[in-house]
């Protein structure tokens, strides 16, 4: 491949785009799928719903904005949610204001805290993912409804092969706590002896934690954390409602 030197081209010949970090941060909040959004106090779309997200810096990497914003409307560091890149969407007119490509990033953490509005949002709230997606998720700003879905997808589909249905658990957990995840999720009902026979005899799945709980009433569980395998053989396949 012939060396291309900067004297080859001008960069004023390439149109200027911007990049951002949006975050699609999902956690299970009074038994419901939810995802953190923001109430943008500004235009383009001053107090419509959105999700929280933000340009990225000069000298910045996209998974250090990625953190960044997290930090900025959760306080939440990466070492206490799983985060991974979503994918990007730079369709040409997705922002009103210039050409504008997003890094989507997905966030999972277990029950998490009341958020605080950061940047130039006017406000911050825990939402269900249906309330949000309903009717085509036209109160979300930008393209935010195809990417929430996309996040929303990316997390039930992971749930079958990975063991990241513990990401939403606090770090010991009983099988029911972790059922009921699934359930959620997944928007299913799922045979609780079942369920507990396929988790516990996937290897390195679950760890015993010696220790059990009477916390959901009834007779002491026990008390599991997650294992460190990273895929799920055989997998927890999901069957639709």
């Amino acid at each position: 491949m012939a060396h291309i030197s900067s004297a080859d081209y001008d960069p004023a010949d390439f149109p200027p785009f911007a990049v951002t970090a949006d975050l699609v941060v999902l956690t299970v909040r009074d038994d419901a799928l939810c995802a953190l959004v923001v109430r943008r106090g500004e235009e383009p779309y001053a107090g419509r719903r959105a999700l929280p997200g933000g340009f990225v810096r000069e000298r910045e990497d996209l998974r250090d904005a990625a953190v960044r914003e997290l930090a900025e409307e959760t306080g939440l560091t990466p070492g206490a949610v799983h985060l991974e890149q979503l994918a990007t969407y730079g369709a040409p007119d997705r922002d009103p204001r210039m050409r504008v490509v997003t890094v989507a990033h997905l966030a999972l953490a277990p029950d998490l805290p009341t958020p605080a509005a950061g940047g130039d949002a006017a406000g911050a709230e825990w939402c269900p993912v249906e309330e949000l997606l309903a009717g085509g998720g036209a109160e979300l700003a930008f393209d935010h409804a195809a990417i929430l879905r996309d996040g929303v997808e990316r997390a039930r589909s992971k749930l079958e092969y990975t063991p990241l249905g513990a990401a939403f658990c606090r770090p010991e957990f009983t099988v029911a706590e972790l059922r009921r995840v699934y359930e959620i999720v997944w928007g299913v009902t799922l045979d609780p002896r079942n369920f507990h026979r396929k988790v516990t005899r996937t290897e390195g799945f679950l760890e015993p934690t010696g220790a059990t709980t009477s916390r959901d009433g009834g007779r002491p569980a026990q008390l599991f954390r997650r294992g460190g395998v990273e895929v799920l053989y055989p997998p927890l396949l999901r069957r639709t409602p």
